[in-house]
């Protein structure tokens, strides 16, 4: 059977660029080899969100006497809550394979392989193999969670992402290793509802380490308050789990000091790896480096025909990214002109409690290229909106080009402040000054007026301060 294009893989880049093919007139098929939506919607971005809502509804009945409201002790049912994130996740996918059925979507269940001659072949569950035709295949098959080489992934004593999400029983105590989104908003989660977490990040700025520093120390300073503790600059050294009890050595990468925790349970929150692997890239001699294919600004591998969209090329592993590439990808094999994706102005966001949201240069970043800048700061403890809900940890740290104004980057740790951050990310879209932000008139009283009020401190004009 031939397709105008095939579609391999079905997350937040595969499905969006199968939408859009079909909206363009193409005949599409999608090989999956699980669920529709991929990693991000059933395992990854949405099923998490669940968890950390439910924490996040915990921790607001817990303190529900600061809000002048009386309650009798509350109690957190981990199975309830895993069955309510799982709940939500099919609910996205099986929302996937409506979009699917409305454009005349084909689905290919197994997996796929690319063959010569714009083939695919697809192998399903009963190992029987099919090949299929088409003019143009995107490649869009994600990554998976890293392995380290002393910290073996068992999904029993040591568990990555996945089973994080699916254990059986809340366990007492955990050891998170890895401090990015993943690691933090594990922690969180766990660390809300009871169970002790320590936190082992090899970096030396800490926690989210690729956040700007002054983002890292707030948290940092947040999660202590919680009870949650923070080893950074630390290696994992071994984790013995001959016995019950987990024994994790670890060691300070500054002074060389050895620590032995014990738990139940590790995590292993250590970055991503594509999934490159048996597709068929060395068949066909597509350019791969470290794991990551090739790919143009429009997505094209060095192979006519062949593209690669999402966590498999060397763009932010975000879900995001992979969505705006597959509709440029698409476009751009429809004949249209589509605007190349600008790299420089991608919002990143972590849903820990305070969530985290950042776009472009951090402060050190900004010096290290060059700029005289502007930085202004507005805590939200000098926010009514923040005052009223009871949410008045974090800030909003705003850079500005001191020359010409350029908005450079901001900085965001608070309540909802991943709502937010797309104020900032389509005001640098529109090249918009930072005079232009102060004179925007934000509503009061809100959230959003830090934004303002950052910008105004930077340029002293801050009002609330």
């Amino acid at each position: 059977m031939a397709y105008d294009l095939i579609v391999v893989g079905s997350g937040p880049g595969g499905y969006v660029a199968a939408i859009r093919a079909a909206q363009l007139g193409m005949k599409v098929a999608v090989v999956e080899r699980e669920s529709l939506g991929g990693i991000c919607l059933n395992w990854g971005c949405i099923p998490t969100k669940a968890l950390l809502k439910s924490a996040q509804v915990f921790e607001y009945i817990s303190h529900a006497g600061d809000y002048g409201i009386e309650v009798e002790q509350p109690k957190a049912d981990f199975e309830k809550m895993i069955g309510r994130s799982r709940g939500v996740a099919d609910g996205m996918s099986k929302g996937i394979n409506f979009l699917f059925r409305k454009n005349k979507i084909e689905v290919l269940a197994g997996n796929g392989k690319l063959v010569r001659g714009k083939k695919v072949e697809v192998t399903d569950e009963n190992g029987k193999a099919t090949t299929y035709d088409a003019e143009h295949i995107i490649l869009a098959v994600g990554s998976r969670a890293r392995q380290l080489p002393n910290l073996p992934i068992d999904d029993e004593k040591i568990i990555g992402y996945r089973k994080a999400m699916t254990l059986p029983t809340q366990p007492k105590r955990m050891v998170v290793v890895g401090a990015g989104a993943i690691g933090v908003e594990f922690a969180y989660f766990y660390s809300s509802i009871g169970t002790e977490v320590t936190i082992v990040e090899y970096m030396e700025q800490g926690l989210v380490p690729r956040e700007d520093a002054d983002i890292s120390k707030e948290l940092a300073k947040v999660y202590k308050k919680k009870g949650i503790k923070t080893l950074a600059n630390t290696s994992v050294e071994k984790v013995d789990t001959s016995g019950d009890v987990l024994k994790v050595t670890t060691k300070n990468r500054k002074s060389g000091a050895k620590e032995i925790i014990e738990c139940d349970v590790v995590l292993s929150a250590a970055g991503i790896t594509p999934n490159t692997e048996n597709i068929g890239l060395e068949e066909l001699g597509i350019e791969v480096d470290r794991g990551l294919i090739h790919v143009d600004a429009e997505y094209r591998t060095n192979v006519p025909g062949i593209y690669a969209i999402g966590d498999i090329t060397p763009g932010p592993a975000l879900a995001h990214v992979a969505s705006a590439e597959g509709i440029i990808c698409v476009e751009a094999i429809a004949g249209m002109k589509p605007e190349p994706l600008d790299y420089g102005n991608i919002p990143g966001c972590t849903y820990c409690s305070p969530e985290v949201a950042s776009v472009g240069y951090t402060e050190a970043a900004a010096r290290e290229a060059g700029y005289d800048i502007k930085v202004g700061k507005f805590p939200f403890s000098a926010s009514g909106k923040a005052s009223a809900a009871g949410a008045k940890e974090g800030f909003v740290k705003v850079i500005f080009d001191a020359k010409y104004g350029e908005w450079l980057g901001a900085h965001m740790i608070g309540a909802n402040v991943t709502e937010m951050i797309a104020e900032v990310v389509a005001s640098r879209k529109l090249e918009t000054t930072g005079h232009e932000i102060i004179k925007t008139v934000h509503p009061h009283p809100t959230m959003s007026e830090a934004v303002m009020e950052a910008t105004a401190a930077a340029y002293d004009e801050v009002i609330h301060l």
